[in-house]
């Protein structure tokens, strides 16, 4: 198949820029997989389309304030002075794979990108008093495609308050705004769920927020578990392919960049129980339902019938063709023409039957992307 099979026309007054003004306010769009019908629906309907014994899973993990800007020393392995320098902005996509404890290693998108040479250090000021001396310094160890760079950020204590204090959430690019109105108290609130994971300095967090789950308030979990609902979590965290288009022409040569998951015991253990009681399992999400699919993949793989707890990388693709194994309903926002992520649901759903749903949205003016509105297919 070709990513131009996927295209859709969108209008891009669709494409939503703020969060509605209430979390939870959202239009729900409902497929029938069987037949193909479409419901329009608000997101407060959800705990009527799940039933008792339902299992619904969430993706747990909390997002970094990982857009910072930085200015360039012009300090390279070819300069031995400084040339005029300007800022750049710096996106933290994950700490680099062979990073250790402690070692402030990590991957990113730079942008500019074309001057930042490995070997330049970059100098992080806070934003409300950029002529003092910088909160944290970092060294470009190595340049990539696509302006990824590996940054080495020399030792700071409390770096993870630090990247509180000056950095700004990863808002999408296509959400347009100036970097004033990037960092809102708002958007940190809004673009985390109610459900993130609490802070931890130790712990990974993700570069965008799993979407689906924004749209979820504490009185909707509860409605859900007082319908006898089951809700568990699992952790992915989202990282550089959520930043990257697709650009290749054609499915087969589509390659992921490796996310880490955590599967849970106590997640585990309710997903081997649905699975041999046959109830259904909901992902909220994309993120949640490749998880899933990976830890059944790799059980199956290894000829185990139940899946066990356990941490690890990810980078499965799923496309038409792929057989699901434990998700039998998805919860999830509409997602950007020819994406991975609308491969996933139309893997998921069928190719012809969701770009039918996403003509309704579009005709229905729904609002599109991660702030937009959502779909359930059941």
């Amino acid at each position: 198949m070709r990513v131009s099979d996927f295209h859709f026309d969108l209008p891009e007054d669709l494409i939503a820029q703020q969060p509605p003004a209430q979390r939870g306010d959202s239009r729900m769009l409902v497929m029938d997989r069987t037949t193909g019908a479409l419901t329009d629906q608000q997101f407060a309907d959800l705990p009527q389309h799940l039933h008792p014994g339902d299992l619904l899973i969430l993706n747990d993990s909390r997002v970094l304030p990982a857009r910072l800007l930085a200015r360039r020393t012009g300090l390279g392995r070819q300069q031995n002075s400084p040339e005029p320098t300007g800022a750049v902005e710096v996106l933290l996509t994950h700490p680099a794979p062979t990073a250790n404890q402690g070692d402030n290693t990590w991957l990113a998108l730079v942008r500019p990108a074309r001057k930042v040479v490995p070997g330049e250090t970059l100098l992080f000021p806070d934003p409300a008093t950029p002529e003092a001396p910088p909160l944290l310094t970092a060294e470009v160890l190595a340049d990539g495609d696509f302006g990824e760079r590996t940054l080495r950020f020399h030792p700071a204590p409390n770096f993870l308050d630090i990247l509180e204090r000056i950095g700004s959430l990863p808002l999408p690019p296509y959400i347009h705004r100036d970097r004033e109105h990037l960092n809102t108290p708002v958007d940190r609130e809004r673009y985390q769920t109610v459900y993130a994971r609490p802070s931890d300095p130790a712990a990974q967090r993700s570069a965008a927020a799993p979407t689906a789950g924004l749209h979820f308030t504490p009185a909707i979990l509860d409605q859900l578990r007082g319908r006898g609902v089951e809700i568990e979590t699992i952790t992915l965290h989202v990282g550089l392919g959520t930043f990257q288009p697709v650009r290749v022409s054609t499915l087969a040569e589509i390659r992921l960049h490796a996310e880490r998951y955590t599967l849970y015991a106590h997640t585990a253990e309710a997903l081997n129980r649905a699975r041999r009681e046959g109830r259904r399992i909901v992902a909220a999400g994309t993120t949640t339902t490749r998880t899933l699919e990976h830890c059944a993949l790799e059980a199956e793989r290894a000829g185990l019938p139940d899946l066990a707890p356990h941490s690890g990388e990810t980078r499965i693709f799923l496309a038409p063709g792929h057989r699901f194994r434990l998700v039998s309903g998805l919860l999830t926002n509409f997602h950007l023409p020819e994406s991975t992520l609308l491969m996933l649901v139309s893997a998921f759903a069928g190719r012809e039957p969701v770009l039918a749903a996403y003509r309704h949205a579009v005709a229905q003016r729904y609002r599109f992307f991660s702030y937009g509105d959502c779909m359930l297919l059941l």
